[in-house]
């Protein structure tokens, strides 16, 4: 019975120390806020790539989206780079998944990514569909015109 406990204990030791080195992972922002070139949706097992029409406050409208979903938190760039990427973590173990946002002209380009494993189950696809529905919902913010 002993060993039993003891070899018991070494497994809660070692998901303990494997969930820490996930969450405390360190994470070098300029690794992450890069986005490849893509001009059409496509699905892949670990994420997503989407173009979206969405006129020139795309980036911002998604921002809004982005900045107030669960768990979701701003890792770099900004609305005014034209670029910025968001770090959204699992509710339970803390897995980070990455989102990348670029307004390229009227379009918006959307890279969601997982960082551990080989596939996020179509998690990162349902969070885009999800925020990208949202953005829907907010007004389009009125651009000045240039003289």
């Amino acid at each position: 019975m002993g060993r039993i406990m003891l070899f018991a204990w070494i497994c809660v030791a070692v998901v303990i120390v494997v969930l820490g080195l996930i969450r405390l992972a360190p994470v070098d922002p300029l690794d992450w806020n890069t986005q490849p070139e893509f001009t059409e949706d496509k699905t892949f097992r670990g994420g997503v790539f989407r173009v979206v029409r969405t006129g020139p406050d795309g980036l911002a409208r998604f921002d809004q989206v982005a900045s107030s979903a669960p768990r979701t938190n701003l890792l770099a760039g900004s609305v005014e780079d034209g670029l910025a990427t968001y770090v959204t973590r699992t509710k339970f173990l803390g897995f980070p998944d990455y989102t990348t946002a670029r307004q390229d002209g009227d379009l918006l380009k959307v890279y969601a990514r997982l960082r551990f494993g080989r596939s996020d189950l179509g998690v990162n696809e349902a969070r885009i569909a999800d925020w990208l529905a949202e953005m829907e919902s907010i007004p389009t913010l009125e651009v000045a015109p240039s003289n």
